[in-house]
């Protein structure tokens, strides 16, 4: 039998790019047929599509017309008029985190640090609506890459909330480490917020979303969020700061630790936690606490393999975990990284919805409401932890 093929384009060639490449040669149910990729700078992008034998387009509306799919793997200010082009043409997006924001107002005196949370909220929301809009006129669809939400354990965890029918109390759930890998990010103008948006987004969409599918199982309505209260911080920044060298300090206007206290419309909570001040790897956990059980969803670190070395020169060629310090010692070592963490699920889910109408988890809907908490949490911040209700745009979880 001959699977179907589905033409996908990569909008960018950075880490993100890197990773959708290397998840679409692991989807198995259609033929995932990588095309090229377009990026505004030349020599970063023959470097991307070079090793890959892949095309290097000359323009974002090239790769739209020659594929199915696009995947925006590109900074966050510039996601909004990609996945609006593309829509219009009818093609699929698969959309990478964070989903939009705000960016600023163009001006070169912008600062993250001064300008009106209100306003940031106001934009990064209709940005969110324009792309949802567009999505209503198109028939291509939104596909949110929050890869969380395809990770097995949270996979997992979101079959046992169907079967046992449980009431979601509270959750706790966190994504820290060192830094980012993206070398815009740290500048408000291109990553939209510092860790709230950029490691918070993780956690607080899995906790959006098996809110969502608890409401659906137990009532067929989802339950969403409807205030948030939350503190930031720019500890790297401090004029008191000790640096010593293994965390990253190049953040010009963005916060490196946030906290979420979300509430959702049936008065449960979760907690979220996001920062850049984690050492040992990357810290990517999500509790949740029910009325009938009890689930800690470990993706990294995990103890599915431990290993030992008295010296890192004899691990000197051996790949271990995203963003360790040091490989001697004991580590924690994630024997298939893309699989504990999503990426190779999502991209299974993702082709199918493309080629087979299947329906997408990850959807616009989850995607919006993790901008509308976010920013909202942004104006809670700039009010010293005040609460703040939750604007959420038209629309229905699938």
């Amino acid at each position: 039998m001959t699977r179907k093929t589905i033409r996908c384009g990569i909008a960018g060639s950075g880490f993100a790019a890197r990773f959708h490449y290397e998840a679409l040669l692991r989807v198995f149910s259609v033929k995932a047929d990588i095309t090229g990729s377009y990026s505004p700078t030349r020599e970063k992008l023959e470097q991307f599509t070079g090793p890959r034998k892949l095309k290097a387009y000359d323009s974002i509306d090239d790769l739209i017309d020659d594929v199915d799919v696009v995947h925006v793997c590109t900074p966050p200010s510039t996601h909004e008029p990609i996945v609006v082009a593309a829509l219009e043409k009818n093609r699929h997006v698969i959309v990478e985190k964070p989903f939009t924001g705000y960016f600023g107002d163009g001006s070169p005196s912008f600062n993250g640090d001064t300008f009106p949370r209100e306003k940031g909220l106001r934009e990064a929301l209709a940005s969110a609506g324009r792309m949802l809009e567009a999505e209503k006129r198109s028939r291509g669809r939104i596909m949110y890459a929050e890869n969380w939400i395809y990770a097995p354990a949270i996979m997992k965890e979101r079959d046992m909330l169907r079967k046992t029918g449980a009431q979601i109390i509270r959750m706790h759930g966190e994504e820290s480490h060192s830094g980012s890998h993206s070398p815009s990010y740290g500048q408000w103008k291109f990553s939209g917020g510092g860790s709230m948006i950029g490691k918070g987004c993780h956690p607080l969409s899995a906790a959006l979303y098996f809110k969502q599918v608890e409401g659906l199982t137990r009532t067929g309505d989802p339950i969403r969020p409807v205030s948030i209260t939350a503190r930031t911080h720019a500890v790297t920044r401090m004029p008191g700061y000790i640096d010593q060298g293994h965390l990253r300090t190049s953040y010009t206007d963005v916060e490196d630790f946030a906290l979420m206290h979300v509430v959702f419309a049936d008065g449960t909570f979760a907690d979220i936690f996001a920062s850049e001040l984690v050492l040992g790897g990357v810290h990517n956990r999500i509790e949740v606490n029910t009325n009938n059980h009890r689930t800690i969803c470990n993706i990294s670190p995990n103890n599915a393999m431990q290993a030992y070395t008295p010296d890192e020169k004899y691990f000197r060629d051996v790949y271990i975990v995203e963003k360790t310090e040091t490989k001697q010692g004991w580590s924690s070592v994630s024997p298939d990284e893309s699989w504990f963490t999503g990426y190779q699920h999502e991209m299974e889910a993702f082709c199918r919805a493309a080629a087979f109408g299947e329906p997408v988890e990850s959807n616009s809907i989850l995607a919006a409401d993790t901008v509308a908490v976010i920013y909202a949490g942004y104006l809670s911040a700039e009010k010293k932890g005040a609460e703040v209700a939750v604007t959420l745009l038209p629309g229905r979880p699938a």
